[in-house]
């Protein structure tokens, strides 16, 4: 059975690796005729330990830096990996959350799902970094882990 490859999602945090499987995903997207969303999760750092309760808020009205940031970020990377190839539907979106999280959301109608071996965590001596893990354990569809070229 031949597994149709409409929508896949490919997680972004800036890292080579994660440019590099944006690039092997648009690849993937032409050869199927499929549409790319490339997803870059932000994250308001947590109050310091002696800052009372903090009320619940929304992230993105308060923190509009953030959010601003992350878009920028991720259409960038996209711009930069897609440069002027139209052939493909790329989709930059950035959203509030944790990076696993984010990716496994959105990848809820995707048909594929792909993320770098390793992000801008701080072990480099593994080869599955914590987000690729979760992503794998996790997502609703296939997911390919695509392991960076060194440069």
């Amino acid at each position: 059975m031949v597994h149709e490859v409409k929508r896949i999602v490919v997680g972004i945090d800036g890292s080579d690796a994660s440019k590099q499987a944006l690039g092997w995903a648009i690849e993937e997207a032409r050869a199927h005729g499929a549409s790319v969303m490339a997803v870059h999760a932000w994250e308001v750092p947590p109050p310091m330990p002696d800052v009372a309760a903090m009320p619940t808020i929304d992230p993105v009205a308060y923190f509009p830096d953030f959010q601003n940031a992350a878009e920028k970020l991720v259409t960038d990377i996209v711009e930069e990996v897609v440069g002027d190839d139209k052939s493909v539907n790329v989709e930059a979106v950035a959203v509030e959350g944790r990076p696993a999280s984010a990716v496994i959301d959105a990848a809820g109608d995707a048909d594929l799902v792909v993320v770098g071996s390793r992000g801008l965590g701080g072990f480099k001596t593994l080869v599955l970094g914590s987000v690729s893990h979760q992503v794998a354990q996790h997502a609703p569809c296939p997911v390919v882990i695509h392991r960076a070229r060194e440069r």
